[in-house]
């Protein structure tokens, strides 16, 4: 099963678990702190998908896989949770959803539309996979080498996010050879009949293109409960860009 963070309810009520799903060289802890907020009343578990973090590496990266592997975290805490999905992660909720939606009550899915993007991420991937990790001893040592490759500071210690300095010698907690493979599945959306018939949030930020105006018509046939909303202030990264406002507009939709 995939690797887990979980956060206990501090108040417990009879509300489900969100289950939070990442986005591409993402980490399950990279919604640490909005995980904390949101769990008032209700568990929140992240989760590291397959080939990232501390889950296991497999050679398949699509979205039937990734769906199914979330499945299994569901099945796990109580057969039926509330999802919250960034871009990769997003698509991977939408597919659950899709195709089994009774294990989903509620979904909101992040700066993500259920269609095939050109939006290339190879740069990304070549820019780890050139980091030289040799004698690499600290984060700050990494971030000066990685500087030569990527300018964006804020880029830089995302990425970093994923390198294990513990290990001997020092890797990516990310299996860039296999993403780089798949990144064509990655990239596609597979098509999924549904529709899911459960109230659905998209979350757009304000300064991304990723969720556009011809991909609302698709958007209300497979979910036809859903909204989009605009993020103010917030790109791709909306939940890093805007947090406060983000995870506010999540709480009152999960709480509605």
């Amino acid at each position: 099963m995939l690797n887990t963070i979980v956060h206990p309810a501090r108040t417990p009520s009879d509300a489900p678990p969100l289950i939070i799903v990442h986005g591409l060289f993402g980490l399950g802890r990279n919604f640490n702190s909005i995980a904390k907020t949101l769990a008032e009343t209700r568990d929140v578990i992240a989760v590291d998908q397959r080939n990232h973090g501390d889950s296991f590496r497999a050679d398949r990266h699509d979205y039937p896989s990734m769906a199914a592997d979330v499945a299994e975290v569901v099945a796990a805490h109580g057969g039926q949770a509330d999802l919250l999905g960034h871009s990769m992660g997003g698509k991977t909720v939408m597919h659950l959803a899709l195709t089994q939606p009774g294990l989903v009550r509620r979904l909101v899915v992040a700066d993500i539309a259920p269609v095939p993007y050109a939006h290339d991420q190879m740069h990304n991937l070549r820019t780890m996979q050139g980091l030289d990790l040799t004698g690499l001893t600290s984060r700050r040592a990494a971030d000066e080498r990685l500087a030569a490759r990527e300018p964006d500071a804020g880029l830089r210690a995302f990425f970093l996010q994923s390198l294990d300095l513990k290990s001997d010698p020092p890797r990516w907690k990310i299996n860039l050879d296999v993403l780089e493979r798949e990144m064509p599945k990655v990239l596609d959306w597979p098509g999924a009949e549904g529709p899911f018939d459960g109230p659905t949030l998209f979350i757009a930020g304000s300064r991304s293109d990723y969720i556009e105006a011809e991909h609302r018509p698709l958007i209300r046939r497979l979910f036809p409960r859903g909204n989009v909303v605009k993020l103010p202030g917030a790109g791709h990264w909306l939940h890093a860009d805007n947090p406060r406002a983000f995870e506010e507009t999540v709480r009152i939709f999960l709480d509605a």
